[in-house]
């Protein structure tokens, strides 16, 4: 395949060449936005300078003891501003006995000239605070606008090195689907890096014949000798008018999932939120998301987080810029932290891989057979703090495991000490194999087993995987 793909690639695709310039453009807006300034802790000492001149407009200039002051010299009193300044930084507006005694035998206006001092400093320091943020959000602009310009050239690249020619094959079809009473007007073929085919068709029905979408991906099938299916979202028949129709490598393995929850004390909102969707390149993926408390806040918490992570996969982003976008996200312009777990597990219906990802996500348990393997986390949930560090396991499924996520409000319910042991037992002691009853039956158990009422939301989610056997 890698000779065929080098023989047609003759000159550089342009597409390619103008996504390289775009993505370079973003990174140089990128690089602009992290040069307009430097996050600081610490005042600069103009910065100093301007609130003992605003003390002194303030404060010294209705004095009538100035002029004795500004006889001693101005420094003297910028420099006892500055100590207090410092000492306020450090301990806070508890100033020590000593400094205090000093600013009284120094200044008749003692009190007020405190009182104008700390009342600067704080106003200083909401600036300061501020002024943090708007470059802690360009930092995040410019990290996003980075992520793009990987991403444009990463699609680019990925959808040149796919595309290829085979003539013969071509013909081949042509012929077979003439023969069918359908007539060809174009045809791409695609090959992706594990060497899957995905074919697009632009084809019509001949006059007086009705053909179904089924028997066109058997005669790609039987063309490419490898087992063709019509894309998901495809049209079932072959319509009259010419219109393209995508068919694809077809998987290994198939899921089938299901769901059980409760909402805390038995209110029907739940604060998690779950989805089971169908991702670009054979992929299935399970998210659960457990909002912080319960009820309806944190159902809308965790419900954002699920809706873009799933819009964002689906979208082809790869697992982790997705989910460092939407960590992002949560961060960003926040004063109070609210955060979401986040557990998914991203089944591969090519290879029957199962990748877990986890941000503060509670263990997930593996059936295989009559044992039992669990995924932990200890990584932070979403939304705590800006540069999150995911924990990824990879294991390879076979035909009739079972993937069990719960949300920390299933473990909670159980005797201390004791949760992941009897969890174990439930799931590995019954011979249930349909997800959905899986789920269901584990809920029931830990509620007879557990606190009645729930003290916080709890959600089963089971997923299973299972060989396709094609004719």
């Amino acid at each position: 395949m890698e000779d065929i793909r080098e023989e047609y690639r003759v000159v550089r695709n342009p597409y390619v060449t103008q996504a390289d310039r775009f993505a370079q453009s973003l990174r140089h807006l990128g690089e602009k936005f992290l040069k307009i300034e430097e996050r600081r802790e610490q005042f600069l000492p103009q910065e100093i300078q301007d609130m003992c001149e605003v003390v002194e407009d303030k404060v010294c200039k209705s004095c009538e003891k100035r002029e004795i002051c500004m006889r001693q010299g101005k420094e003297q009193i910028y420099q006892m501003i500055q100590e207090i300044l410092c000492a306020v930084e450090i301990y806070g507006t508890d100033l020590h006995v000593e400094l205090k005694r000093r600013l009284q035998k120094q200044c008749v206006m003692a009190p007020r000239f405190l009182r104008t001092i700390l009342e600067t400093f704080e106003i200083a320091k909401r600036e300061m605070v501020w002024r943090n943020k708007m470059i802690q959000s360009r930092e995040d602009c410019a990290e996003q606008l980075d992520v793009f310009a990987k991403m444009i050239q990463h699609t680019m690249r990925e959808l040149d090195a796919s595309i290829f020619q085979d003539p013969p094959l071509e013909k081949k079809i042509r012929g077979h689907l003439k023969r069918a009473g359908v007539r060809v007007l174009s045809t791409v073929f695609f090959v992706n890096a594990q060497g899957r085919y995905e074919i697009h068709l632009t084809v019509k029905a001949e006059k007086g014949y009705c053909v179904p979408t089924k028997v066109l991906a058997a005669i790609l099938s039987k063309c490419t000798g490898r087992n063709m299916c019509v894309a998901q979202g495809e049209r079932s028949v072959v319509g009259q008018e010419y219109g393209m129709i995508i068919c694809v490598e077809g998987p290994g393995f198939y899921t089938m999932q299901g769901m059980a929850k409760i909402g805390k004390d038995c209110q029907t909102v739940s604060g998690d939120s779950f989805s089971m969707s169908r991702l670009p390149g054979g992929a299935e993926a399970a998210i659960l998301s457990d909002g912080m408390g319960s009820g309806e806040e944190a159902r809308r918490e965790s419900s954002m987080v699920i809706e873009m992570l799933e819009e964002l996969l689906k979208a082809g982003f790869p697992k982790e810029t997705a989910i460092s976008m939407m960590n992002t996200a949560l961060v960003m312009g926040r004063e109070e932290v609210l955060f979401s777990t986040m557990d998914m597990s991203v089944f591969d219906l090519y290879t029957g891989k199962c990748e877990f990802i986890k941000a503060g996500a509670a263990p997930t348990f593996i059936r295989r057979g009559d044992k039992i393997e669990h995924i932990y986390s200890e990584s932070l949930p979403l939304g705590v703090v800006q540069n999150q560090k995911l924990e990824c396991v990879t294991k390879e499924l076979k035909s009739g495991d079972m993937v069990v996520m719960v949300t920390d409000g299933v473990l909670d319910a159980l005797p201390a000490g004791e949760q992941e042991k009897i969890l174990d037992l439930l799931i590995q002691g019954t011979p249930i194999e349909n997800p959905n009853e899986l789920a269901h039956y584990l809920l029931e158990k830990v509620l007879e087993l557990g606190k009645n009422p729930p003290e916080d939301d709890m959600t089963v989610l089971v997923a299973g995987i299972w060989n396709i056997c094609y004719n």
